[in-house]
C-alpha cells in the first residue's frame, strides 16, 4: 500500500503504458528501439520498423511533397514513413519514440548476454541479481510447474482475512492491493520536509469514465472484464465467480460513480493539496482503523497527512472559480471511499484483493492467468494483436525491481561524457532564451516577472543519470521465483519510502531509470531531468545538424522547463513551494491564454466522424509545454547560431530543418483501440497534435514555410497562442 517515488514527478515528456493495463502488470509496454539494427541477434524476433536519419539527422526522402505543409505539417514530415510501416502485431502504437524505447531495451539485452557469458564464479553479487531477476521471469516451464503453488500463501492470508480490520492490516503490507494507498512524500507547500500521504484506487479499468460508459462499445467493455474478473475468481477457487465477479463489480463501479474524481479536474493542484492531522484523518475514516494501518505502515508519527481528493467546500469552489459542470465531475475522495469501504461485505473486498493480487500478478503466473489478462488489457482495451516478447518483458520485469543496478552497467557502455557536455550548453541557452523571453512580455508586471525569473535561476538540471545510483541493499533476489522477487521488491520499496520520513530531503534522488527514454519535470523540487536513455536519436547525436537537435531535444528541454510555468507548474515558486507567486491580473491573463489553447484543442476530433476529441483541458499542462518548449527552442537556435551562417542542405532552410526535427520526433502511428483510451485517459495530445497543434501557433512556422490563409493549420496571428 505504498506510493511509489517515481510516481510522484510532476509532467513527463511522453506517456508510457499504465500499469493497470500493461502487459506484465509493471507499466512496460514502451519496449523500445531497434531504430538501425533490429532485435540483437541472439534473439528470434520479427523486424521492427527502422528510421533513416540521413546525413543531417532527418531524412528528406521522407518528405510527403504531395502534402502541402501548411495543410498537415505532420504528414508532410512524417506520412510517407507511416504509411511505409505497419504496426508490428505486438505494439498497440509506434513511432520515433517507441522506436528509441526498443532501442534501449536491444541495449539492456545486450548487458544480460555479457553477463550470462561470464564464468558464474566471476559475477559479482549485484551482477547475480540482476541476472537471477532476468532468467527467474523468462523460465516460462518452471513457471509452468509450480501452478499456483507461490501464490497460495498470499492468496490464504487474504482468505483468512474475514472482518474489516482483518483486511485493512492486509492492505498495510507491501505486496497486497489496497483500495487505500499511504506512503511517504515531499510536502508540496513545504519542500524542504517529507510527509505522509494517503490516497486510494480501487478500479480496474483505466479510468472512471469506462464504468459511466453507456455506448455500445462501452457495455462491450464491461462485459468483458467481468468475464476476465469470474475467470479469475473461478481459478481462485470461487463455486460461483461469476456473481463474485458482479459483487467486485459494483464496488468499483460505485467507487467510480460517487467518490473518483474526473482526471481534468484532479490535475488543479490547489484542490488536491489538504493538509489533515491524524484526529481529522481518523475522524473520516469511519469503520476503517486507519490508525492501525498508519502505525504497521511506520508513518504514525508524521506531523501530518497528505490527501489529495477531499469533498469540495463552497469557499473551495468559490476561490478556484468552479463552475457547476466542473464541480459535478468531482466525487467525495477519500471520505467517501472510506465509507464505501464500511458499508460493503468482507467477502466483496476479499474477491477483490484476490482479483487484483491475481492479475497483477498474472505474468508470473501459469500462462493462462498472463493470456487472460493480455486478452483484456491488451487487445480490447488497446487493440494489440500479440504479447510482447518474453524476453522484453523479462527486461522490463527487471527493471521494474532493481532498475538502478541495470542502470549503472548501461551508462558505462553507453553514454558517453561528451553528450552530457553538449546538453549542458543547451539547457544553458534554453534557459537565457526563456529570461529573454520572460522580459518581453507584455501582460506580465515587474513583480511577476521578478518571481519568473528567480524561478528559472533555480531550475536544477540532471542529465544522464543520477550520482548514487540505488544498490537496493538488502534486497535478496530468489532464483527461480519471480513471485518471491515481486514481494521482497515491494517489501524493499515499502521500507525504503518509510525511512524518508523525517529525514531530509534527497535532491539528488531521481524518478525515472538512466535507460529510460523519457523526460520529466517535478515542481516540488524545480528540477528538469533527462535519462541518457533519451539522448540518442531522433532527439540528438554530436554529428546532427544543430538546427535538427535544438528542434528535437532542443524542444523537449524546453517543453520540461516549460513545464514550471505551466498551468499547474506555475503554482510552484522558485523553492518548489506551492505558492502563489502571481498578480491577481497576471494570473488572469496567464489563465485567459491557457482556455484560449484549451479550445483551439477541443477542437481537434479525430474518432467517429467528429464526435471523439481530444480534451483540451486535460492536455493544458502539456500543450503549453509543448507550445511554449518549441517557442524557447526557437529562441535559443537563434541564440547559438548568431553570426554564424546557416546553410541550406537538401534544399531546406536550417529554419525550416528545425520544425522538421520537432515533427520527427513525434512521427507515430497506433491502433484504434488505444487511441480511444489515450484520448480519454492521456495528459498528453495524440502526437499528429503535438505537430500540427504547436506549429500553428508559431509565427515562425509560417515564415519557414510559406504558410498563407487558406492553408488547413492557418491561424490569424491575434488566434495564436504564444505564452512564454
Amino acid at each position: 500500500m505504498i506510493h511509489k517515488t517515481a510516481a510522484l514527478f510532476g509532467a513527463s515528456l511522453f506517456a508510457l503504458a499504465s500499469p493497470a493495463f500493461a502487459d506484465d502488470g509493471h507499466g512496460h509496454e514502451e519496449g523500445t528501439d531497434t531504430l538501425a539494427q533490429g532485435s540483437p541477434a541472439s534473439v528470434t524476433a520479427a523486424p521492427l520498423p527502422t528510421i533513416s536519419f540521413g546525413k543531417w539527422g532527418f531524412d528528406p526522402g521522407y518528405l510527403a511533397t504531395d502534402v502541402k505543409p501548411g495543410d498537415d505539417f505532420n504528414a508532410y514530415a512524417n506520412k510517407r514513413w507511416i504509411d511505409a510501416n505497419p504496426l508490428p502485431a505486438e505494439f498497440s502504437r509506434i513511432g520515433a519514440f517507441v522506436l528509441l524505447g526498443e532501442k534501449s531495451t536491444a541495449d539492456v539485452k545486450a548487458l544480460m548476454d555479457e553477463l550470462a557469458a561470464k564464468d558464474p564464479a566471476s559475477l559479482s553479487g549485484d551482477e547475480r541479481r540482476i541476472l537471477d531477476t532476468y532468467r527467474s521471469f523468462l523460465d516460462t516451464e518452471a513457471i509452468e510447474r509450480a501452478g499456483l503453488a507461490p501464490a497460495r500463501p498470499y492468496l490464504d492470508r487474504i482468505f483468512a482475512a474475514t472482518t474489516l480490520d482483518q483486511l485493512a492490516m492486509l492492505w498495510a503490507e507491501p505486496g497486497f492491493a489496497s483500495p487505500v494507498s499511504a506512503g511517504v512524500t515531499i510536502d508540496a507547500k513545504q519542500p524542504d520536509r517529507q510527509i505522509a500521504s494517503v490516497g486510494f484506487g480501487g478500479l480496474g479499468l483505466p479510468d472512471r469514465d469506462y464504468y459511466l460508459d453507456t455506448t455500445e462499445k462501452g457495455r462491450a467493455i464491461q462485459a468483458r472484464y467481468k468475464a476476465y474478473l469470474a475467470f479469475l475468481l473461478g481459478e481462485a477457487g470461487y463455486a460461483d465467480p461469476a456473481a463474485a465477479a458482479e459483487a467486485v463489480y459494483a464496488f468499483e463501479d460505485g467507487i467510480a460513480r460517487g467518490i473518483a474524481w474526473d482526471r481534468a479536474v484532479r490535475r488543479n493542484r490547489d484542490l488536491t493539496y489538504n493538509l489533515l492531522t491524524a484526529e481529522e484523518l481518523n475522524a473520516i475514516a469511519g469503520k476503517v482503523p486507519v490508525a492501525a494501518m498508519m502505525w504497521k505502515i511506520g508513518i504514525a508519527k508524521s506531523p501530518g497527512f497528505l490527501v489529495s481528493l477531499m469533498p469540495l467546500s463552497d469557499a473551495a469552489v468559490a476561490k478556484n472559480r468552479l463552475d457547476p459542470a466542473t464541480r459535478a465531475k468531482t466525487g467525495s475522495g477519500l471520505p467517501g471511499m472510506f465509507a464505501l469501504l464500511g458499508e460493503t461485505a468482507p467477502a466483496t473486498l476479499q474477491a477483490w484483493m484476490v482479483k487484483e493480487f491475481l492479475s497483477s500478478n498474472a505474468a508470473v503466473l501459469p500462462r493462462r492467468f498472463d493470456d487472460a489478462r493480455f486478452a483484456f488489457y491488451g487487445k480490447t482495451l488497446t487493440g494489440t494483436p500479440e504479447q510482447r516478447p518474453r524476453w522484453k518483458r523479462a527486461i522490463g520485469e527487471t527493471e521494474s525491481l532493481i532498475g538502478e543496478l541495470v542502470g549503472k552497467e548501461y551508462v558505462a557502455r553507453y553514454f558517453p561524457p561528451e553528450n552530457k557536455a553538449a546538453m549542458d550548453e543547451l539547457v544553458a541557452n534554453l534557459r537565457r532564451s526563456l529570461g529573454q523571453s520572460i522580459d518581453e512580455i507584455r501582460w506580465m508586471s515587474p513583480a511577476t516577472k521578478a518571481e519568473a525569473h528567480a524561478k528559472l535561476a533555480s531550475f536544477d538540471p540532471k542529465i544522464g543519470y543520477r550520482p548514487n545510483l540505488e544498490t537496493y541493499e538488502g534486497l535478496a533476489i530468489s532464483p527461480g521465483n519471480p513471485l518471491a522477487n515481486r514481494m521482497a521488491a515491494a517489501a524493499w520499496a515499502q521500507a525504503d519510502n518509510v525511512a524518508k520520513l523525517g529525514a531530509p530531503v534527497d535532491r539528488t534522488e531521481w524518478g525515472m531509470l538512466p535507460q529510460t527514454v523519457n523526460a520529466y519535470y517535478n515542481p516540488v523540487k524545480n528540477e528538469i531531468v533527462f535519462p541518457a536513455g533519451i539522448l540518442q536519436q531522433p532527439f540528438f547525436a554530436l554529428s546532427n545538424d544543430i538546427a535538427v537537435n535544438y528542434g528535437a531535444i532542443g524542444g523537449v528541454i524546453g517543453h520540461e522547463i516549460g513545464h514550471g510555468f505551466d498551468d499547474q507548474g506555475s503554482k510552484s515558486d522558485a523553492s518548489g513551494a506551492l505558492r502563489n507567486w502571481w498578480t491577481d491580473a497576471d494570473r488572469a491573463a496567464f489563465d485567459k491564454l491557457g482556455d484560449r489553447l484549451v479550445a483551439q484543442y477541443n477542437a481537434f476530433c479525430p474518432l467517429d466522424e467528429g464526435k471523439t476529441c481530444v480534451n483540451g483541458r486535460l492536455t493544458l499542462g502539456e500543450n503549453i509545454g509543448d507550445v511554449g518548449g518549441l517557442s524557447m527552442a526557437w529562441r535559443a537556435y537563434k541564440l547559438a547560431t548568431k553570426g554564424k551562417e546557416v546553410p541550406v542542405i537538401d534544399g531546406l532552410t536550417g529554419d525550416q530543418r528545425f520544425f522538421l526535427a520537432w515533427a520527427q520526433v513525434w512521427r507515430s502511428t497506433q491502433r484504434e483501440e488505444n487511441y480511444r483510451n489515450r484520448l480519454r485517459t492521456d495528459s498528453h495530445s495524440p502526437e499528429e497534435y503535438r505537430v500540427n497543434g504547436v506549429v500553428r501557433n508559431l509565427d515562425e512556422w509560417y515564415e519557414a514555410f510559406g504558410v498563407k490563409p487558406g492553408d488547413k493549420l492557418y491561424l490569424p496571428p491575434e488566434e495564436r497562442v504564444r505564452i512564454w
